[in-house]
């Protein structure tokens, strides 16, 4: 998604260059990890096989398709490196593995697969096309971006290669689910909205393509800007949106805006929704793994309200249960996770009112004390022309302040350990060299980030903290 300029390295020259180290936020050379402080691999452990023929749909008010409510987000495609997802390895996309998850997913109920131009190295819509043109095309929705992000795409000519080339990637003639991508992002949302969709004549174009057949439902995903998600609503009469795609969870559902002001409420997006009669889609119902590996007493809350439910279920459910939900998009990268997501859905059991509550409110004021950094590790903000693994960096400070190891001062009681977990796992997780304290401020990764997090500011604050510790002076 980011642009680059011809004096920067590209992503796949910087994933060579780094070699392993650029799945280094991924793999078992983790800090601040303590031997229970993830209950996902115990979950999977417990894990039954989910039942064929019990997934839950939900109607499609424009088209009447019956779509299932789990979504299949192509955007964590395996990777031929054990341990890493396609986003972060250059080794290329494990097709065989893709296949298998394909096939179950259908299986077992799911036929809303989404993708894009710009997943997993420019290589998700080629994948999901291989994997899903071996099954009957009436089988499966399809849905897909114009994901013309760099302001080299924006011309109506560079837009329609974008727009043409899904079609061959994707082995179809027409595209089920098409949508403006990521509306919102940028410096100046309405002014990139201006430039990439309306002065090109592309919102036109794609309207008479959605009025030929090609395209039969057309949306937008929303990232950012409110202007902009207002403006086009605001529009809805002319335009006839027939989904929007929208992150929302219970973390997201009342405390969006606090935990980044330029961010807004998921009740609010929703509800704009659901009294023009849009379908939602849902993006980000696990906050990119966030709402699974939580501080860990915060996991023993919902182990204790509920034993047998996995910790993500609790979010499948959450984003689930409102009726004006078309589909919950998950990025499946193992079975396990396609197993566990399967086992929410089919069939839903809807939270009540104070399920729902317990969720938003109780839990979601909790982690919000704990003044996490609202990365989903979605790597928009990648390559950093510096070198920086900007997601690694605060994947690791979350990590540690789930663990209670960020230490505030040297009275804390076990600053010691604390401290000592903090330096020697940041320098397990993140090659020095990449690390906060090389960030030189350019800010060119602050209008790529879809959760608008302000990453240099944020780099030297880390940075700053980091060095107190190593010099003893917190």
């Amino acid at each position: 998604m980011s642009k680059i300029h011809s004096s920067n390295i590209s992503r796949r020259s910087f994933l060579k260059l780094l070699g392993t180290g650029a799945i280094a936020t991924t793999a078992t050379l983790m800090g601040c990890k303590s031997k229970d402080d993830d209950s996902a691999p115990d979950d999977y452990k417990r894990q039954s096989e989910p039942p064929k023929g019990k997934m839950t749909y939900r109607t499609n008010p424009t088209t009447g398709d019956k779509v299932s409510l789990l979504g299949y987000g192509m955007m964590r495609l395996p990777s031929k490196i054990e341990g890493a997802s396609s986003r972060e390895s250059d080794s290329g996309i494990d097709q065989d593995m893709v296949n298998r998850l394909v096939d179950y997913a259908l299986e077992h109920g799911v036929n809303y697969f989404d993708t894009s131009p710009a997943y997993c190295q420019g290589q998700s819509e080629t994948s999901t096309g291989i994997a899903l043109s071996r099954h009957p095309r009436k089988n499966y929705f399809i849905a897909t971006k114009l994901s013309n992000f760099a302001p080299e795409t924006w011309s109506r000519a560079e837009s329609m290669k974008i727009y043409r080339k899904s079609f061959r990637e994707l082995q179809t003639d027409y595209i089920d689910y098409y949508l403006l991508h990521g509306i919102g992002m940028g410096d100046d949302g309405m002014d990139v909205l201006k430039q990439r969709y309306f002065d090109n004549g592309m919102l036109d174009f794609l309207l008479d393509e959605r009025k030929a057949g090609r395209i039969r439902n057309l949306g937008f995903s929303y990232h950012g800007d409110i202007k902009c998600f207002d403006y086009l609503l605001s529009q809805h009469d002319k335009y006839k949106w027939d989904f929007v795609q929208i992150e929302l969870n219970y973390l997201d559902w009342n405390y969006a805006d606090e935990i980044n002001d330029r961010n807004t409420d998921a009740v609010y997006l929703y509800a704009e929704l659901e009294k023009r009669g849009i379908p939602a889609v849902i993006m980000e119902p696990l906050l990119g793994g966030r709402l699974a590996k939580m501080p860990r007493k915060v996991m023993r809350q919902l182990k204790q309200r509920d034993p047998q439910t996995s910790i993500a279920s609790w979010a499948f459910r959450y984003a689930g249960t409102y009726k004006g939900v078309l589909t919950v998009l998950s990025g499946m990268t193992y079975m396990e996770h396609l197993k566990d997501n399967l086992l929410s859905y089919c069939p839903l059991k809807p939270l009540n009112e104070k399920e729902l509550r317990y969720l938003d409110k109780e839990i979601a004021e909790q982690i919000v004390d704990f003044k996490l950094i609202p990365c989903n590790d979605c790597k928009y903000c990648m390559p950093c022309p510096y070198g920086i693994d900007i997601p690694g960096v605060f994947l690791h400070y979350n990590r540690c302040q789930n663990e209670s190891q960020v230490p505030l001062s040297q009275q804390d009681p076990d600053y010691a350990k604390s401290r000592r977990a903090f330096l020697i796992g940041y320098d397990r997780s993140v090659p020095r060299m990449r690390q906060a304290d090389h960030c030189v401020g350019c800010g060119k990764c602050v209008a790529e980030c879809p959760q608008r997090i302000r990453i240099p500011q944020e780099m030297q604050r880390i940075s700053e903290y980091t060095e107190k510790l190593k010099q003893g002076t917190l």
